[in-house]
């Protein structure tokens, strides 16, 4: 984890707006909220500095993936490019072999990792020719998925002015999809296109099933669990009380700043 001292809202993607920065103040609350949760439940806890000057510096899932010593580092939208020599020094730091990506990549708010499986976002902020390049570097059964798009009044995909990629409210998967346990997901069927539903329903997997107003205006599926407990938003009221039914248990940090980013719980750790 980093920190949200730089933490700024541009508009990166359909959440964040202009009109509506963040107190840095509380969202550097919400920050060690979200790591005293994480060390509550057992989570051993690597801080890095923010990088100077970079507004979504907080969110470190999107600097790369890990398995084992290997990482394969992001490359991100235009505006973030300047993280990514902190993200590969903090990676040294940890002693990981840096692989970089031949393409557009998300990092690991768009790649989860499900026991061997790993779920695959596709078109926004990954290209889709990193689902083979990841499958071949890390040795996961790489499950490539889609989710809708943002459309304007036409119909048509809304591009984004500042990244120039196609926007969506699951523009990173980890919006739309949690992995709980590696028998245990819970994902808004809603967010996905029709092709990565089946995908996803043909799986030999238990699925807690997400509403779109949960996953899109609660950030439920923006979570981060042991296996044992999940830490995922105090707003998630649904989705909390069905992982309780299968024996898990929750922990929900106050959180109130994180959203206008874009991003919550999940994005702001990386698995190492």
């Amino acid at each position: 984890m980093s920190g949200a001292d730089y933490f700024q809202v541009e508009e990166l993607n359909p959440y964040s707006h202009l009109s509506v920065q963040p107190s840095i103040e509380r969202a550097k609350i919400d920050h060690s909220n979200i790591r005293h949760a994480l060390e509550a439940v057992g989570i051993e806890v690597v801080k890095v500095d923010a990088p100077p000057g970079c507004q979504d510096g907080i969110y470190t899932a999107n600097w790369g993936v890990c398995r084992g010593n290997k990482v394969v580092i992001s490359s991100l939208p235009n505006r973030r490019q300047a993280e990514t020599p902190f993200a590969e020094k903090a990676m040294r730091d940890l002693g990981k072999e840096i692989i970089e990506p031949p393409y557009l990549f998300s990092g690991q708010g768009d790649c989860l990792p499900c026991g061997n499986l790993m779920f695959v976002g596709s078109k926004y902020r990954t290209d889709p020719r990193m689902h083979k390049f990841l499958a071949d570097k890390l040795g996961f059964e790489v499950i490539g998925l889609q989710t809708v798009p943002e459309l304007n009044s036409s119909g048509q995909p809304v591009i984004n002015k500042v990244t120039g990629l196609p926007n969506s409210f699951f523009y990173d998967l980890d919006l739309g999809i949690a992995v709980l346990t590696t028998e245990l997901i819970a994902w808004c069927p809603e967010a996905f296109l029709p092709e990565s539903q089946e995908k996803i329903r043909s799986l030999n997997i238990e699925k807690i099933e997400v509403s779109l107003d949960e996953a899109q205006k609660h950030f439920a599926c923006n979570l981060v669990s042991t296996g044992e407990t999940v830490v995922l938003s105090p707003s998630a009221v649904e989705l909390k009380a069905a992982i309780e039914a299968r024996g898990l248990k929750t922990l929900t940090p106050d959180i109130r700043e994180l959203y206008k980013g874009g991003g919550y719980i999940r994005c702001t750790t990386l698995t190492i």
